[in-house]
């Protein structure tokens, strides 16, 4: 057998691809290169005669699962011994999405429209609020957004509405959220829609339940790959065990010390457990890093090895020794935000660009100085968080979409009835989902009629035109196009992002019709904080630290790191459970190992949160580290011109 896919490996990774029968568990420290063991994994077993096709691999990501898909078809067009047509690929997914393809696939089963709605959070918050109000609740007292929380954990944990019902008892708060959650149901029943959670419970509970469906898909998956696998919460882990509960042939990788959150239900047992759930597991550690400098890694070394609840194993690099770290001691935010706003000019200015630097923080309020501070530096900048598909002009045509597929959509339908204006107003509204059209005034039928008819040249459409036609159609016919061209400049612009959403069709366009609305709705609906880096903008990033897991620059600043902000005040020293203030490490550890060249550090004595201005301390994670890997920083780095665009970022 041709061992070109094997060149370039080290022994461990070597160990780890070569292992292709039974459960196998890799431990991956951060930049041990855990995507090119996974994909020359798969390649490997392809090599060894395993179809293609049987081949599964899960993560969590879009753009995790897009860069593991698109190594594998590299790897896959180089094997010049054998060519592999495009539906004899292995099936790289997030959860989700293969909760999306599942459903979809057995919708009969399930009763549930093959066209079926993804409410995202706006939405399910909505139903959250309308169910409240159906219970004579005010959302005042009952926040939704807990609520939600309350059952999307409860859900992650592989409980139904009804079960949970059963253990409410005569508890105040889960008596709430028990009748809540049965009316929450029926919205999402009433307009053929499922939430997030759902798309992983219901799959995991037909899996379980059905025995000749669970059968069909472990027969079709004999080869499980599950990655960040110390991320997955009980009904992630009960769909794994589900899946390779045939073969056993699941290969799960991931790392103790990179698992952050807990708060959504990440549950590191499983991780922890693997062994004892696999009693034949083969563990392999891959501890070579090759992002990182020694001095960066030393210093995460000296970090996560006060944590207790861990698979130990300490990172190396051939990499250089690298400069010392560097650590701001800054007066306020303003005087922190500059240094850090400066800092990066003068990089920039050296040759630098902007999008190999990354500004990291605890909290989202933190971004507000720092963007000041990078406006009057005129310092190119993006805030990772704000996504392509939460515009107003993007959803409002995706909802025409989908209320064309799934006319029992009555958020759509309400999203897209006055849009443009077509003088439908809400008790219009209220009487075409009650069959009571009949009571309208003949103008009024004649604009339900247009809207409907419109709906069902959409409908066919998509049925048989590519999924980039059918976008431009619904552009053109529904009257958007024409009211934002005569509109302002911001609905010009807005225009301009609709077309935008044209072109992002195209990428769909080799699918069946259906199929490919089907992946382009799907896809908006599971986008993700990360997915508005595929812009690629030449911008430094600015993100909280978890929204930088499983990203990488050269150089890194880590900001507030004060007691009580990071480590956070509910999980410092002084409080919370050991898990918690574990995990709190764990993130430290997570933002030092992002940096490849250069890290910064910064905090600051006074700082103003929530209107109060308070006085801080250093954060105790400064001391952890050892004294030979950092440097004080008294004094910025100057105020060297620099002359850069902004980027506003929608």
């Amino acid at each position: 057998m041709n061992d070109d896919h094997l060149k370039g490996l080290n022994q461990a990774q070597r160990d780890a691809v070569s292992h292709t029968t039974g459960p196998l568990m890799i431990l991956a420290g951060a930049g041990t290169g855990k995507t090119r063991t996974i994909t020359h994994r798969i390649m490997h077993l392809i090599k060894e005669g395993v179809a293609p096709e049987s081949i599964l691999a899960i993560t969590f990501t879009n753009k995790a699962a897009r860069e593991m898909e698109e190594r594998v078809a590299a790897l896959l067009e180089s094997d010049t011994a054998q060519r592999y047509s495009g539906a004899r690929r292995p099936f790289v997914s997030t959860f989700h999405r293969l909760g999306v393809f599942i459903i979809r696939r057995e919708s009969e089963r399930l009763g549930i429209a093959k066209h079926f709605t993804i409410f995202d959070k706006d939405d399910a918050t909505r139903a959250i609020k309308e169910a409240l109000a159906d219970r004579g609740l005010d959302p005042k007292q009952f926040e939704p957004g807990r609520i939600l929380t309350t059952i999307s954990r409860q859900k992650g944990e592989l409980v139904t509405a009804r079960a949970y019902a059963d253990t409410a008892g005569n508890d105040y708060f889960p008596r709430i959220v028990s009748g809540v959650w049965e009316r929450y149901e029926e919205i999402l029943k009433r307009e053929g829609a499922l939430d997030f959670d759902d798309l992983l419970l219901k799959t995991a509970l037909l899996l379980r339940d059905d025995i000749d469906v669970r059968t069909r898909y472990q027969n079709m998956w004999t080869h499980v790959h599950v990655d960040e696998y110390q991320d997955t919460n009980g009904v992630q882990y009960e769909l794994s065990k589900l899946l390779s509960a045939q073969h056993r042939n699941i290969c799960v990788v991931g790392d103790t010390d990179q698992n952050i959150y807990t708060w959504r239900g990440a549950n590191l047992k499983n991780i922890m457990n693997f062994e004892k759930d696999y009693p034949d597991a083969r563990v392999i550690l891959l501890e070579e890093n090759y992002r990182s400098t020694q001095t960066i890694l030393a210093a995460a070394n000296d970090a996560i090895k006060k944590n207790v609840a861990r698979k130990d194993k300490t990172l190396f690099t051939k990499n250089i020794e690298g400069e010392k770290i560097s650590v701001y001691g800054a007066y306020d935010e303003a005087d922190e935000a500059a240094y850090v706003a400066r800092t990066a000019a003068e990089l920039i200015a050296s040759g630098t660009s902007p999008r190999d630097i990354a500004v990291l923080y605890r909290a989202n309020f933190q971004s507000r100085a720092l963007e000041e501070a990078f406006l009057a530096k005129s310092v190119p900048y993006q805030v990772l968080g704000v996504r392509f598909f939460e515009r107003k002009e993007i959803k409002d045509v995706l909802s025409f979409v989908r209320a064309a597929l799934n006319p029992a959509s009555l958020s759509d339908t309400k999203r897209i009835v006055n849009v443009p204006p077509r003088g439908i107003g809400k008790v219009t509204l209220a009487k075409m989902f009650s069959g009571q059209e009949h009571l309208l005034t003949p103008a009024l039928r004649k604009n339900v009629s247009v809207l409907r008819e419109l709906l069902e040249s959409i409908r066919q459409t998509a049925g048989k035109e590519t999924v980039s036609q059918t976008i431009k159609f619904v552009i053109r016919e529904s009257g958007l196009e024409a009211h934002l061209r005569a509109g302002t400049e911001e609905d010009k612009e807005r225009l301009e992002n609709i077309r935008e959403l044209v072109t992002l069709a195209t990428k769909y366009d080799a699918l069946p019709p259906e199929e490919g609305v089907g992946h382009l709705l799907a896809d908006a609906a599971l986008a993700s904080d990360q997915d508005s880096l595929e812009r690629n903008d030449d911008a430094v990033k600015l993100m909280t630290i978890h929204a930088a897991k499983g990203l990488e620059f050269p150089y890194v600043f880590i900001t507030g790191l004060e007691q009580d902000l990071f480590p956070h005040h509910r999980m410092g020293s002084s409080g919370g459970s050991m898990e918690e203030r574990e995990e709190e490490r764990r993130l430290f550890y997570v933002a030092l190992t992002r940096a490849e060249k250069k890290l910064f550090l910064t905090y600051a004595s006074l700082r103003t949160i929530f209107g109060a201005r308070q006085v801080n301390t250093p954060s105790e994670f400064l001391t952890d580290l050892d004294a030979a890997y950092t440097e004080e920083v008294s004094d910025p780095i100057g105020e060297g011109e620099f002359t850069g665009k902004i980027i506003y970022l929608e």
